[in-house]
């Protein structure tokens, strides 16, 4: 697929990736959460010392210039539009939180707690990244869910408990919300009439098994997902006895 910068070349028009941001819920939050900073920058100069508006703007302006660089960069190198965003979101983060560092500790600690939140959460172009490179684990165990839910509400608790137990350099663990991105659904075989949790365990970015499995082409026999039927359909135990022996 050719570059962004190739694309408008090409008379490809960005209009409907800058609609996917605009109506996308995951890129929403994230723009609502940099806008915060200005609330934040404002309720944090009042009663401070004259110099530190200066010196913060100072530390803003190269923020922005080096962010400006990065820009340009990745805007070329991209392959698509949609991993131009997610690295321009990264570098925000990191911008984000640096400078907040020059107004209030406790406000940069605010932010990187809500980034560090979205450590095991993976956008459906970060999972296929990971599972096209091939450099990362062996598998893979996702879980595709509509956080909102109620069915996935009640087994939230579930996988993360997996993952402390069975996470190792073989098998990773993700969660990718299509509450998010609800477009994708379909890509990945996934219904969301029932909005209930599906997991898929890839082996080298091949798909391999899946709960609930899928019969007679689209219906799906739902079982109540607990720990032991997560354990037993995707083999975890037999997974961490064969990577504890070698």
């Amino acid at each position: 697929m050719a570059a962004p910068a190739a694309e408008l070349k090409n008379g490809s028009h960005p209009l409907p990736w800058l609609n996917i941001v605009i109506t996308e819920p995951f890129y929403l939050l994230h723009l609502l959460l940099f806008f915060s900073y200005f609330v934040v920058r404002c309720s944090a100069l009042q009663g401070l010392s004259p110099d530190l508006p200066l010196q913060l703007l100072r530390r803003e302006i190269q923020a922005v210039l080096a962010f400006s660089v990065l820009t340009a960069v990745k805007f070329v190198r991209e392959e698509t539009w949609e991993a131009f965003i997610a690295d321009l979101l990264f570098y925000s983060k990191v911008f984000l939180f640096a400078v907040t560092l020059n107004i209030d500790y406790h406000a940069a600690f605010c932010y990187s707690v809500v980034f560090a939140g979205e450590s095991r959460h993976l956008t459906p172009l970060q999972l296929e990244t990971l599972l096209a490179e091939g450099n990362s684990s062996r598998f893979w165990l996702v879980e595709f869910r509509v956080l909102c839910s109620s069915a996935c509400i009640r087994t939230s608790r579930i996988f993360p408990d997996l993952s402390v137990i069975y996470s190792n350099k073989n098998v990773s663990f993700g969660i990718v919300d299509l509450g998010h991105f609800p477009n994708v659904a379909k890509k990945f075989g996934i219904s969301l009439s029932g909005s209930h949790p599906t997991y898929i365990l890839y082996e080298n970015a091949v798909e391999v098994a899946r709960l609930p499995d899928i019969i007679n082409g689209s219906k799906a026999f739902r079982p109540a997902i607990t720990k032991g039927l997560l354990c037993q359909h995707f083999e975890l135990d037999k997974k961490l006895v064969e990577y504890i022996s070698n």
